[in-house]
């Protein structure tokens, strides 16, 4: 699907005849910050299931959403401001969703972070679902901060269609769609791979106990 969405942005969709190819990045970029939202959504979401009922399948699930969205949150700062040096003649200007984008990205980085030190026990696991659970009330500032506070950052898709060419409007709905199978695939074995570390630190600590019963 990723082969054929750049097929449709680099050949089916034209190129914009103000700003050239370089448009072509916001077939990457807001998708990508779509992404972002589902990562951390579901980071925040599992961290909530985490706390409440203490199961190593949702604290895998956290991990998984976090670490997959800090990586398309990534993605999309590093193509904002590609984008944005053609269209504002700046690499970066504290626009309202671009700070309240880069304050996600730094509340979930933190949570990475904390979970990375070794491995992290129960206090440190809460205190990151914690975390999570307050990054997750930065997603809908983000999305609605063009509306709330005036910024240089355009409201490109409004509920008025955003006056897309049919091709470009094709392009960005098959970006959606393989984005959204991407990031699916990437937090299903992202999960996976956790829930295989869990259960080797369980098997760990079991052969660990019943070392020092045979030496009692």
């Amino acid at each position: 699907m990723m082969l054929a969405d750049l097929w449709m942005i680099f050949s089916y969709a034209p190129i914009e005849l103000r700003m050239g190819v370089v448009q072509k990045i916001f077939y990457f970029h807001v998708p990508s910050a779509y992404a972002m939202y589902v990562g951390f959504g579901i980071c925040g979401i599992a961290s909530s299931f985490f706390l409440i009922r203490r199961t190593e399948r949702w604290d895998a699930l956290a991990v998984a959403g976090a670490e997959v969205g800090l990586l398309f949150c990534l993605i999309v700062l590093i193509t904002g401001p590609l984008w944005a040096r053609k269209a504002w003649g700046v690499w970066w200007t504290w626009d309202p969703r671009l700070t309240t984008t880069l304050l996600a990205g730094m509340i979930f980085a933190s949570y990475v972070v904390l979970r990375s030190f070794g491995d992290a026990g129960e206090a440190e696991r809460r205190f990151a679902s914690a975390l999570a659970i307050v990054g997750i009330f930065v997603l809908p500032i983000i999305h609605y901060s063009v509306q709330r506070w005036r910024g240089t950052h355009p409201t490109v898709i409004t509920s008025r269609g955003g006056g897309l060419a049919p091709e470009m409007g094709h392009a960005l709905g098959f970006s959606f769609l393989a984005f959204t199978f991407l990031v699916a695939w990437l937090i299903w074995a992202r999960a996976r791979n956790e829930r295989g570390r869990q259960a080797l630190v369980a098997l760990e600590v079991e052969a660990a106990e019943r070392g020092l019963l045979e030496d009692a």
